[in-house]
């Protein structure tokens, strides 16, 4: 009797090893939508240009069922990239927290993020 639950917390302490060192294959984003509006915008000093950065604005996070303040930063700057800020959606009175991305700027006459072999009208003056 002592064997077999020996062996079977063995078993058990061995499975959870190999599922801790398993490697991660996949991920799914996940869109949280919340009624609550964020507050206005903080205002922020934004400090000097640094070479080789660009500077991520604060912004209303949602953590913990209410709106968290998160300071801007200086983000490494990606060549040939154009940075978009986190900023917040409203879609049918609820808000969605759309997270910060890089956009290619490269073939991309009017700059609206979406390459010239992509865009349905790539020299549009009005972008946005």
């Amino acid at each position: 009797m002592f064997t077999k639950k020996a062996l079977a917390s063995a078993l058990l302490a061995a499975g959870m090893l190999g599922g801790a060192v398993m490697p991660q294959t996949a991920s799914a984003a996940i869109e949280v939508y919340v009624n609550a509006p964020p507050p206005e915008v903080r205002y922020e000093r934004v400090p000097e240009a640094r070479r080789g950065y660009v500077w991520s604005p604060g912004y209303w996070d949602w953590r913990g069922n209410k709106h968290v303040w998160v300071k801007g930063s200086s983000v490494r700057e990606r060549q040939g990239y154009q940075y978009e800020p986190h900023r917040w959606v409203e879609r049918d009175g609820r808000w969605n927290l759309e997270h910060s991305r890089w956009n290619q700027t490269r073939n991309d006459r009017d700059g609206d993020g979406v390459p010239n072999n992509r865009d349905r009208k790539p020299d549009n003056p009005n972008k946005h």
